[in-house]
C-alpha cells in the first residue's frame, strides 16, 4: 500500500499565491519522490489555484494529498459555492490563455470535479483533479 499523506497551504486573494503555491506543491512532491509528476501537477494546480483566486472575492486553499489507491489529489478551494463554467475543450480555445483552465485540467487529469464544502469555515467548493503516479 502506497505511503499517504495530506497537505493543505490557505492562500490569500491574491495572484501571487498562484506561484508561492506552485513551489509548494513541487516541493512536496519532490520530498516524497513523485518528482515525475511535478510538471503536470504544477500546471493543474497553478490552474486550480488561478481560478479560485481570479473569479472570488475570498480567501483560497490548495490542498494536496496521496491516497491508498496511490493517486495524487490536487484541489483549490475557494469562497464560491457556485459551480465552476465547464471546461472549454482545448482546440475550441483561442490563442490567448484565458478559458483553457478547466479545459487544460479535464485534458490531462485522470480525473476531474467539483464538490460543495464548508471545510474552513465558510461555504465555498472545491475544485479537484486526480493524477496516477506511474
Amino acid at each position: 500500500m502506497p505511503e499517504t499523506w495530506d497537505y493543505t497551504l490557505y492562500v490569500p486573494n491574491d495572484l501571487r499565491a498562484v506561484t508561492i503555491c506552485r513551489r509548494t506543491l513541487r516541493l512536496i512532491l519532490t520530498v516524497h519522490g513523485l518528482i515525475g509528476l511535478t510538471d503536470t501537477a504544477e500546471l493543474l494546480a497553478a490552474e486550480l489555484v488561478s481560478n479560485a483566486v481570479r473569479h472570488t472575492k475570498g480567501p483560497a486553499a490548495l490542498r494536496v494529498r496521496r491516497s491508498q489507491e496511490g493517486m495524487v489529489w490536487i484541489g483549490a478551494w475557494d469562497t464560491d459555492p457556485e459551480p465552476p463554467e465547464p471546461p472549454v475543450p482545448l482546440e475550441q480555445v483561442g490563442d490567448g490563455e484565458e478559458g483553457r483552465g478547466l479545459g487544460l485540467v479535464a485534458a490531462c487529469a485522470e480525473y476531474w470535479g467539483w464538490q460543495p464544502s464548508a471545510r474552513f469555515g465558510n461555504r465555498g467548493k472545491f475544485v479537484w483533479c486526480e493524477l496516477v503516479v506511474a
